[in-house]
């Protein structure tokens, strides 16, 4: 299993040395490699079980790194740059040849972000390369938002894990791009659409694919327990699955149930708080996954604030 601490410098030199290392955002821990070196970033795919036609996320220390590895900003982008950096922001950008074809699925743009987490800011700073880093789990599995969520799933797959604690956010980043002069969302994330659109106006959103995403995190069956998750109206889903009485979990925004088991049951907020259930989604799904149960029962969050995004995860947990 894979050492679990917080030795920056440690990382630093397995990181060089073409090791993988698992990072800690505010969003969820990324499995870490050299974006430079095209042996490091085949085992993070390797590892992961990832798809090749599946492009990495590339992460630097702030704004003036990423010009060494992208051909220009646009300035609607830069101005979501420079409110939302460091931060769950992903700008998918028209990259240099010194990133590798293999990063971005043979795509012409990558994917860059400035993670807000102290001890990966810390270590970017130390390196003279970018880190490509999606999330550390097996490819298709809830995303892990502690360093234990890691050691569980990749343990013996990578050199070390740096542990910064439960992920803040809690929820990948949020793609955002430029077609033809048009701000685009690629993917949901951690920063909602209505804070993008106080800084760019109008923007378009993207539905995921199913296959050869334009962007990271565009799949439509991802995030996705190994139990079957249904999505819907949670007194609904209960009557209609009585016969099951004891055989499923609940996963709800904020209601609690008093025929259902604790420990079968999971509220994202009792308060409703959007940004608390986005911080306990995937730790949810994992701990629903881990009951004795065979079903997950679950219900969408209003479609405001973060309550899209989540529902976009729910979404695709649910879509196999």
């Amino acid at each position: 299993m894979a050492e679990i601490g917080k030795d920056i410098e440690k990382s630093a030199a397995l990181l060089a040395s073409g090791e993988l290392v698992a990072i800690p955002t505010e969003t969820v821990y990324g499995l870490a490699g050299n974006a430079l070196d095209e042996k490091a970033v085949v085992q993070i795919f390797k590892s992961k079980n990832r798809p090749r036609f599946d492009p990495l996320i590339v992460h630097v220390a702030g704004i003036d790194q990423v010009y060494n590895y992208v051909e220009s900003i646009p300035e609607e982008l830069k101005a979501l740059a420079e409110a939302f950096w460091p931060g769950p922001l992903t700008l998918l950008l028209t990259k240099k040849s010194i990133i590798p074809d293999l990063v971005t699925s043979g795509l012409g743009k990558v994917g860059v972000r400035v993670p807000n987490h102290a001890l990966t800011l810390s270590l970017l700073e130390r390196l003279d390369f970018p880190l490509a880093a999606p999330s550390a789990n097996p490819f298709g599995y809830i995303s892990p938002t502690s360093a234990s969520h890691v050691q569980d799933h990749l343990g013996d797959k990578l050199a070390y894990i740096l542990d910064g604690g439960h992920c803040e956010v809690g929820l990948e980043s949020t793609i955002v791009g430029m077609e033809e002069g048009q701000v685009i969302i690629y993917r949901l994330g951690g920063i909602s659409v209505s804070a993008i659109e106080e800084i760019v106006g109008k923007v378009l959103i993207l539905p995921q694919s199913s296959s050869n995403p334009q962007s990271p995190g565009m799949l439509k069956s991802h995030y996705a327990p190994r139990k079957r998750m249904i999505l819907g109206d949670l007194d609904e889903l209960m009557q209609q699955h009585q016969s099951e009485k004891g055989d499923f979990a609940i996963l709800s925004f904020k209601r609690s149930f008093s025929d259902v088991p604790a420990s079968n049951q999971v509220a994202l907020s009792s308060s409703g708080d959007f940004d608390e259930a986005a911080r306990n989604l995937f730790s949810a799904m994992r701990r629903l996954d881990e009951t004795d149960t065979s079903l997950i029962l679950a219900e969408e969050l209003p479609e405001i604030h973060l309550g899209k995004a989540i529902n976009d995860r729910l979404r695709r947990a649910a879509a196999k």
